[in-house]
C-alpha cells in the first residue's frame, strides 16, 4: 500500500537517493546532503509546531509500505520571500502609438517582481519513475490539499506554485540562455544550483528593473515562457483541476508559469468532509430514496486529522452518511481506529453519490 505521511528525521539518507533522481529546474529539491538535512529539521519542526506558522516547511513522503521505499515527496511551504527575496517576472503590457503617422502597438513586457511575497508555496513535487502509474501521481500531489483543507489556519490566503519550465532535451533552457545568460554569464545548471542554497541577492544585483520588451528576446526564448518542462505538463495539469490557474507570473531563470488561487476557493475546501470511520447504518425507509451509486468505484482520498502525524492513502470506499468503512489495512495505514475522524474528497472532481 502507498501512503503519504509527514517526512520524519530517519528519512534523511532515502529523500537524498530520491534528490539525485530529479535533475536540473527544480532547486527546492537538490542532492545536497546539507540543504537536505537542513530542510528536513524545518519540516519536522513543523509538524511538530515549534516554529512560527510562516516559517514552516510541511514535507511528506509517499511510502510504499510493502517495501518500506520512498516513492515520492512533496511539500507546502508557509510562506515565500520573508528571510529571502522571492523573484518573478510579471508579464505587462505597454502601449505606444502616435496619431500622427497612424501608428498604435501594444508590446507584451516582463517586469522584474516580488508581488507573491508571503504567499503560501506547493513545492518539491517528484514522483520516482518506477511509481509513475495509475493514480499515483494524483495521490501524491492531491495529499497536500487535503491537509490544507484539515489545516487551513495555517497558511496565507494566496497558494502559488512554481511550475518547472521547459527545457530541450539536452538540458537547454531557451529562456535562460535568450535572456539570463546575458546579465548572469554563467550556466543555467549554476544558478539554478545557486539559488537552490538561498544565494539570491546576486538577482538584484544583476538583473534589470526596468521593463524587459519581449519582442527584443530570440523566438526560441518568446515560444516558451509560461510553457512547462514537459514532465511537469501532468503536474500543470493536476493543480489546475483543483483550483489553481495561472495569472501571468513566471520564473525569471526558465520563465516556468506560476500558477495561483485563493485557499477558500480550492476544491478541496469546497468538497472535502469530514467523516467517521466505521460502517454507516442505513435505516430501511430512507433506502428507496437513496440515489443509485455510479457505475465503477471512484477512489476516495482519505487522511487522518492529526498535525503532528499526518497520513494519507486512497481509497475504494467513500463516505456514507458521515461515516466511511476502512479495512484494518487502512485504518493501520492512517493509525486510525473506528470512532475517529478522517478527511475525505473524491480524487476527481466527482462528487460522491450520498455523503
Amino acid at each position: 500500500m502507498l501512503v503519504v505521511r509527514a517526512i520524519q528525521a530517519d528519512d534523511l539518507d532515502a529523500l537524498y537517493v530520491m534528490a539525485t533522481q530529479v535533475g536540473s529546474g527544480m532547486t527546492t529539491l537538490k542532492p545536497d546532503m546539507k540543504m537536505m538535512g537542513d530542510r528536513l529539521d524545518i519540516a519536522v519542526a513543523s509538524f511538530a509546531e515549534t516554529i512560527a506558522p510562516e516559517k514552516r516547511d510541511y514535507m511528506f513522503v509517499m511510502e510504499d509500505t510493502d517495501t518500506g521505499r520512498l516513492a515520492g515527496v512533496c511539500a507546502i511551504k508557509g510562506a515565500v520571500g520573508l528571510n529571502e527575496p522571492f523573484y518573478n517576472y510579471r508579464i505587462g503590457t505597454l502601449v505606444h502609438s502616435s496619431r500622427e503617422i497612424d501608428v498604435f502597438t501594444r508590446m507584451e513586457t516582463l517586469y522584474l517582481s516580488n508581488d507573491l511575497t508571503g504567499s503560501t508555496e506547493l513545492c518539491s513535487l517528484f514522483l520516482h519513475p518506477d511509481y509513475r502509474t495509475g493514480n499515483n501521481g494524483k495521490l501524491l500531489s492531491k495529499s497536500r490539499f487535503l491537509f490544507i483543507a484539515q489545516f487551513p489556519h495555517l497558511f496565507t490566503e494566496k497558494l502559488i506554485a512554481e511550475m518547472r519550465g521547459y527545457q530541450e532535451e539536452n538540458g537547454r533552457s531557451p529562456f535562460y540562455e535568450g535572456l539570463g545568460r546575458h546579465f548572469f554569464k554563467m550556466d543555467f545548471d549554476h544558478v539554478d544550483a545557486l539559488t537552490a542554497v538561498g544565494k539570491k541577492s546576486f538577482i538584484a544585483e544583476l538583473m534589470p528593473r526596468q521593463p524587459l520588451y519581449v519582442a527584443y528576446l530570440p523566438d526560441d526564448a518568446q515560444e516558451v515562457i509560461g510553457k512547462v518542462h514537459t514532465s511537469t505538463a501532468p503536474a500543470r495539469r493536476l493543480l489546475e483541476q483543483e483550483g489553481l490557474y495561472f495569472e501571468g507570473y513566471v520564473d525569471i531563470f526558465d520563465a516556468g508559469p506560476v500558477l495561483q488561487a485563493r485557499v477558500s476557493e480550492l476544491r478541496a475546501m469546497r468538497d472535502s468532509v469530514l467523516a467517521q470511520v466505521g460502517a454507516a447504518a442505513v435505516p430501511d425507509a430512507a433506502c428507496a430514496t437513496l440515489p443509485e451509486p455510479e457505475p465503477g468505484p471512484e477512489p476516495v482520498l482519505v487522511s487522518n486529522t492529526a498535525l503532528h502525524d499526518f497520513r494519507m492513502i486512497l481509497s475504494q470506499t467513500a463516505p456514507v452518511n458521515g461515516a466511511v468503512a476502512l479495512s484494518a489495512a487502512e485504518q493501520d495505514a492512517l493509525r486510525c481506529a473506528d470512532g475517529d475522524a478522517v478527511r475525505t474528497l473524491s480524487l476527481n472532481s466527482r462528487k460522491y453519490p450520498h455523503v
